[in-house]
């Protein structure tokens, strides 16, 4: 009962519970007013009806929380008003007011009528318009997605899903016949060396371009002259038809017409036809056939597309392989390089946003109800990845050096940018700040510090406390940080703003009292100890955060803090000076692993969730020994009344004596427990840590040395943790519960238990010793200046070292301006240009590449690697190669060259903001499935849909994550999935990328649910596509690749294609053994569908060896008396009955017996058994807990889903859920 109350009441709650609190007991009628709120949200969806001029009106689904604006924005999207962008709403006669919500409007209802109505232009209006009809002609063009541009990204998840009539597989007839191909391409076959590229980014035919103009750009007669101006004139345009028929075309504040200018005469004045146009598509329409013809067919392609194809992400997604595409006449693009957006924002051309006031308005919006905390949450989402797109294309001008910089007599790493208001600095120590903490390398790891901090302060989110919009953008090797610029910040005298903290690295510290009001809000949530520190001084101050930490009061009167390097506690594993620690400050479970060591700096802290593990631990001791402590007098007590009578009732003093005393005892126990769990308080549970214990320069008083030793021991004893119990709790992979397919999933494994990816060689070392390491094998896994000309040259070399085995150099003449004949002039004659072959680049060789590598290996996650490149690292190195097929075993000719380096992008890590009120939903959905409730459950994530979508737009993580967990439920409660998973495939492509672990996943489970609904050719290709991924992220030798191959199998098996299923099932046989040993209940189910599908060949006496290892396993694994036994105890007589009819039938052909004939083999169920090895992967994957408690609650609905196939496939697949939790039958029954 304790351990199940520990796991619903959060540590941080724990010092004070609601029940006691009178003040919190209204939280039951927010609770009630907030779900009727999200109700009403959910149902305040109307039809509208919207005409356009000169155009039949048209019916439009709107919801009564959508903008006026976002209206505008589908209509601009809309196949009928796309070619439109320089209009007004009007209802009744009425314009309306862009931010205002449409059901806030007076007289919208059911029905209303909004008119469409053409404004006049503007310059800026024009160049929108322009910007808008060149996307529409670029609509099915990948270009932008290939070249990271305009938040584009890919998906092909349509190429595979839907048929000639482009119906999705959600629209599908689940009864049509399909005529099915079920031969895969060889690359796929279990065997094949070959890692084809090719296939990752397939020739889909919708994208192919249909060309409506040759030649759109803006004309050499630009700006109009004054005179013009005065005529409405804004901007001309030459237009090249596909009639080879040039035109020349005015943009005025009415519209769009020809003029009879041409290339050497200039003559503003109307041209035949004297046709005006509001929208430049009805001008190039009237006068271009060609145009009508190839722009009708281009939007009926284009609305054909899924929406979430369509739409644009909140945040770019790169891809790290492309085609090499020609390079496009593009007028519009190169406007807005050149001058539009050069350091500007591209919608409001020649301004500049201030991107500090709109970050912290958006802060200070109400949040009182769920509505305005939707529209505040909704403002700083987009308000935040804005800066976000800002801040990447300001550092990457930054490092190209198009940005002018503040000081540029300063060496060129200690210089600092101002771009578009945003300030820029390089990951370098400037002025040796932190030169105590590790110097550059310190400078390098404080800005992703500075990130977390700011991310934890912004999701504890205490009004009045102000950061700073951050972003850590990594390009060409640099590191950049850019932010938003406090108001006097920049100002000569700015030192004298800064009211808290220390910003010299303790030589003067500071403390403001608004500052300690608002850090003590954030206290409780960060668990960070209040404490006292000496100034210069030697004057006691007070400090609630870490001593780097600064305040400052902007010139706007907003309190700031900065610099949020000790946000987390310090990890005393890795410290950077050689301090000695005594042997008995230094728990034994550090010693064991050879900790304390040497760090490249000081500032390695704790993460947050080894955080919240530690002093769930320590909660959970805290409750033990206090209810062992009260429960011994009681016990005691009751001892002594059955040894003594009563010989009189107690009196009143007597009786108010013996309450005190147990009053006295009750906190004597408390106090014990609080301080051998390390507690701040003496009365209850409060963990806190100390940010300035380990930092440099601070000075306590002399009456907090003992506290001091205590919050060292605190610290100690956190990192003892997670060596002592989080590494070891990494074991599930053993179950591959947590299946790592690349650097960034096992990096993801290791953040969810608190395990830094510095601990990686710990880990490595740890996993050596375990005699299963074979089960892990799929986990095992300097700064150089480069001339711009030579940067193709240089990344080509450098990825030759890393990936191949040729030993060849660069050519020497890698440089395009030099001509072969001159270059060998030069190396006869001597020459005193300096070839790009001299560079330091240059005689980089891949014996010393790969000895840096294992050096840095070495010193930093202290082990020992050995060159083997399993994964993909074009991905993480941020490079774009060329989408070819690469010879990698050449040892004569280098695998890549110049021509394959495409581009490179920069990674950019930002503050990940999402709404909390949506995800109050999603744990409130976690306990609805965990008590079995899953309709229920199955309502609040819808809900959470809703409210993710309405803050973050339908391309999120968050929205994906509902996505999926709403397919899943909908296929346990035998409701359609298809439709979620599809859109949830398409978003996890989008924002995560095509080749993504999660988006091999989420193919997988939309295999499932097209198998379950009769689409099998469907299905087929979803798994052929899902396992080529898999091949090309981990290879062949990888767990996923044997489930893979098992629900390959089974379909295959079901469509009686039995020589291909059973080439994957043989593989997946070799792959179960290897990864969940011979003696697995999985090995014994593997061994069980090879038996069925020789069965159905009519090869029984390979059935019967394959059945009779399933039998010797499950007989030695859950003993003789388990269902799984006594099932293949069956099955194996009913394979050898068929046999033996089989033997019998083919004596009597041989002996000539009359009506003798041999009897077809028996064909199984086989859905049945496709759900069986899916179901064994957790239906419902959200976190172990969560998969456990739907456990229950699936069966039941599985059986009633399954009644009608008969009750021994519904207890079969019972035993298989079960069998995936390590439980029994009978177990199952006693718990639930």
């Amino acid at each position: 009962l304790i351990f199940s109350l520990l796991s619903a009441v959060p540590p941080s709650q724990t010092e004070e519970s609601p029940e006691d609190d009178p003040s919190q007991r209204p939280d039951d009628d927010n609770k009630s007013q907030q779900l009727r709120d999200i109700v009403e949200l959910q149902e305040t969806g109307f039809t509208v009806r919207i005409q356009p001029p000169a155009t039949e009106s048209f019916e439009l689904q709107v919801s009564g929380q959508m903008l006026v604006a976002e209206l505008h924005q589908v209509l601009m999207d809309h196949e009928v008003t796309c070619h439109r962008t320089c209009f007004s709403l009007q209802l009744g006669g009425m314009a309306l007011d862009g931010l205002t919500e449409l059901r806030s409007i007076q007289g919208i209802q059911d029905g209303a009528l909004i008119k469409v109505v053409e404004d006049s232009y503007t310059v800026r209006d024009a160049r929108l318009h322009l910007t808008h009809v060149r996307d529409l002609l670029r609509s099915l063009d990948p270009a932008d997605a290939y070249n990271g541009l305009n938040c584009s990204s890919l998906s092909y998840l349509t190429f595979y899903t839907r048929d000639k009539d482009s119906e999705s597989v959600g629209k599908r007839r689940t009864s049509e016949k399909e005529s099915v191909d079920c031969s895969p391409p060889d690359y796929i076959l279990p065997g094949c060396k070959d890692r084809l590229l090719t296939p990752l980014q397939p020739v889909r035919d919708d994208w192919k371009p249909l060309q409506c103009l040759r030649v759109l750009t803006m004309s050499s007669w630009n700006p109009p002259p004054g005179n013009r101006k005065m005529h409405g004139d804004l901007m001309y345009l030459n237009v090249l038809t596909m009639e080879d028929r040039e035109l020349n075309i005015t943009s005025s504040t009415r519209g769009f017409y020809l003029n009879q200018s041409t290339a050497f005469n200039f003559n503003p004045k109307p041209a035949a036809p004297k046709i005006l146009c509001h929208s430049l598509v009805e001008l190039l329409s009237q006068v271009s056939p060609a145009f009508r013809k190839n722009f009708t067919a281009l939007q009926k392609k284009r609305v054909q597309q899924h929406p979430y194809e369509r739409i644009a992400a909140a945040f770019q997604v790169f891809t790290w392989v492309a085609p090499h595409g020609d390079h496009s006449f593009d007028c519009v693009r190169a406007e807005e390089t050149h001058t539009s957006r050069m350091g500007q924002d591209e919608h409001t051309a020649g301004q500049s946003r201030d991107w500090n006031e709109e970050l912290q308005g958006c802060r200070e919006l109400p949040r009182s109800c769920l509505q305005e905390r939707l529209h505040r949450e909704r403002s700083i989402f987009k308000t935040n990845s804005d800066f976000v797109a800002a801040a990447t294309r300001g550092a990457v001008a930054v490092i190209d050096g198009n940005v002018m910089p503040l000081n540029p007599g300063e060496s060129p790493h200690m210089q600092m940018f101002v771009w578009n208001n945003l300030f820029f600095s390089l990951g370098f120590d400037i002025s040796e700040h932190y030169r105590p903490l590790g110097g550059n390398t310190a400078a390098h790891a404080a800005a992703i510090c500075d990130l977390r901090g700011a991310q934890a302060y912004a999701s504890v989110d205490v009004e009045g406390l102000h950061t700073l919009g951050t972003a850590v953008v990594d390009y060409r090797g640099i590191r950049v940080i850019a932010q938003t610029i406090v108001p006097g910040i920049l100002e000569k005298n700015h030192e004298q703003n800064v009211v808290y903290g220390s910003n010299d690295n303790g030589k003067t510290v500071f403390s403001h009292p608004r500052f300690l009001e608002l850090l003590d809000k954030t206290s409780k949530p960060l668990r960070v100890q209040r404490h006292q520190v000496l100034d210069h001084n030697n004057t006691p101050v007070e400090l609630c955060s870490g001593m780097e930490t600064i305040g400052i009061l902007g010139n706007d009167g907003r309190a700031y803090i900065l610099d949020l390097l000790r946000t987390f506690p310090t990890d005393l594993n890795f410290q950077f000076s050689e301090k000695e620690e005594t042997r008995e400050d230094v728990p034994m479970e550090c010693q064991s692993f050879g900790f304390p060591r040497l760090h490249h700096h000081s500032l390695a802290s704790l993460r947050p969730e080894l955080v919240e593990a530690f002093v769930q631990h320590r909660y959970e001791i805290f409750v033990k020994m206090v209810s062992q402590e009260l429960s011994q007098p009681e016990e005691q007590d009751k001892t002594t009344e059955q040894i003594e009578e009563p010989v009189c009732e107690l009196t009143t003093g007597d009786a108010a004596a013996a309450a005190v005393d147990m009053e006295s005892h009750r906190r004597n126990v408390i106090l014990k427990a609080c301080k051998a769990v390390g507690s701040m308080s003496d009365s209850c549970f409060d963990i806190r840590f100390n940010r300035n214990i380990c930092s440099p320069g601070v000075r306590f008083t002399s009456e907090y040395v003992e506290e001091v030793q205590r919050q060292r021991r605190l610290l100690w004893d956190a990192a003892a943790f997670l060596l002592s119990d989080q590494i070891p709790a990494l074991r599930d992979c053993l179950d591959h519960t947590a299946v790592p397919m690349d650097g960034a999933t096992l990096t993801s494994v290791l953040h969810q238990r608190g395990v830094n990816v510095r601990y990686l060689g710990t880990l490595l070392r740890e996993l050596d010793k375990l005699e299963e390491r074979e089960r892990l094998r799929h986990i095992q896994v300097p700064n150089i200046n480069v001339e711009p000309a030579a940067f193709s040259a240089a990344v080509s070399h450098f990825l030759n070292c890393l990936l191949s085995s040729s030993s060849s150099f660069p050519d020497s003449c890698s440089d395009e301006l030099l001509s072969r004949r001159r270059s060998r002039r030069r190396r006869s004659h001597g020459s005193r240009v300096t070839s790009l072959t001299d560079s330091v680049w240059a005689r980089l060789t891949s014996a010393e590449l790969w000895g840096k590598i294992r050096a840095e290996a070495r010193d930093y996650y202290h082990y020992t690697v050995d060159r083997c490149v399993s994964a993909p690292v074009l991905p993480f190195l941020c490079i774009q190669v060329q989408l070819r097929e690469f010879a990698f075993e050449s040892r004569h000719r280098p695998v890549f060259g110049e021509e394959d380096v495409i581009n490179m992008f920069p990674v950019v890590k930002h503050l990940k903001l999402t709404s909390t009120d949506a995800t109050r939903l999603v744990q409130q959905a976690q306990l609805a499935v965990q008590q079995g409730l899953l309709k229920d459950g199955y309502e609040l994530i819808s809900q959470a849909l809703t409210l993710f979508s309405s803050v973050c737009g339908v391309l999120h993580e968050d929205v994906c994550m509902c996505l999926r967990l709403l397919g899943r439920l909908s296929y346990i409660l035998g409701e359609n999935a298809l439709s979620h998973q599809e859109k949830a495939v398409m978003s996890s492509e989008r924002i995560q990328g095509v080749d993504h672990p999660q988006t091999i996943q989420d193919y997988t489970y939309l295999a499932l649910y097209c198998f379950a609904g009769g689409q099998h050719s469907t299905s087929l290709q979803l798994l052929y596509r899902a396992r080529y991924l898999s091949l090309l992220v981990s290879g062949d030798d990888h767990p996923q690749v044997a489930l893979l191959d098992s629900m390959l199998g089974l379909v295959l098996h079901g469509l009686m294609e039995y020589e291909l299923s059973l080439k994957f099932l043989q593989n997946a046989l070799i792959l179960t053994s290897k990864y969940h040993s011979a003696t697995s209940l999985k090995h014994a189910h593997s061994h069980h569908l090879l038996a069925t599908v020789y069965e159905s060949k009519g090869e029984f006496r390979s059935a019967l060896q394959h059945e009779k290892e399933a039998y010797s396993i499950y007989k030695s694994q859950v003993g003789e008396n388990h269902d799984n036994t006594k099932e293949s105890s069956e099955y194996l007589k009913s394979l050898t009955q068929q046999a033996v009819i089989l033997q019998k039938a083919i004596n009597h052909i041989y002996s000539n017996t009359p009506s003798a004939c041999i009897p077809p083999p028996k064909v199984c169920t086989v859905l049945s058994a496709c759900e069986q090895q899916h179901a064994s992967k957790n239906i419902i994957t959200c976190g172990p807990t969560f998969a456990y408690a739907c456990l229950a609650k699936e069966i039941a609905d599985l059986r009633t889903a399954l009644k009608e196939k008969g009750k021994a496939q519904v207890e079969e697949l019972e035993n298989q859920l079960l069998k995936q939790k390590g439980l029994t039958a009978a177990h199952n029954r006693q718990q639930y």
